[in-house]
């Protein structure tokens, strides 16, 4: 049976977050469960991005690694179309949520040196509630279930409806 691991990211009270962000651990690729201290790594802020293919490393962060490019493809971006490196990574996630062997492009980001994208976020399940005005996003992998928010809300509604035709308990007063 495959281990679960999940995350949360909370705006902490600063109300709703206009983008989700969080501290990821960039790696030379091993597999886990190897306990050895001399894999290169690098703590960045990272930004989970539903619209993004795949995952996105800087420059700095590939230099700051060591590793050197596996390949080249061509990416699409906002500004058109570039020929950039590819390299291979493991990520870890807040919570110890370790993704091994991404392969990741580098690219121009800003203000974050990660760029998590749906080949990383499709491994699991991602959610984001804005309950009471404060942002919550949470992260499980590997999936264990659908989250269906239109049967939630119709069951809960379909409940409350049935609710209205039952008869209401009458209460009864006791003399002490």
């Amino acid at each position: 049976m495959v281990e679960q691991r999940a995350l949360t990211i909370k705006g902490n009270n600063v109300g709703l977050l206009r983008a989700i962000v969080c501290d990821v651990l960039v790696s030379t690729p091993f597999f886990e469960g190897i306990q050895n201290s001399t894999f290169p790594s690098i703590k960045v802020q990272g930004l989970w991005d539903t619209g993004a293919t795949g995952s996105v490393i800087t420059k700095r962060v590939a230099d700051n690694l060591g590793i050197k490019p596996i390949g080249r493809t061509k990416v699409n971006h906002a500004d058109g179309s570039t020929e950039t490196n590819v390299y291979l990574v493991n990520i870890v996630l807040p919570s110890n949520v370790t993704i091994n062997g991404v392969r990741v492009t580098e690219g121009k980001l800003t203000e974050v040196d990660v760029l998590i994208g749906m080949d990383v976020i499709r491994l699991g399940d991602f959610s984001i509630t804005n309950f009471n005005g404060n942002t919550v996003a949470t992260f499980r992998t590997p999936s264990c279930h659908e989250i269906d928010y239109v049967k939630i809300i119709n069951d809960h509604n379909q409940r409350q409806q049935i609710k209205k035709y039952l008869p209401q308990p009458k209460h009864k007063h006791r003399k002490r």
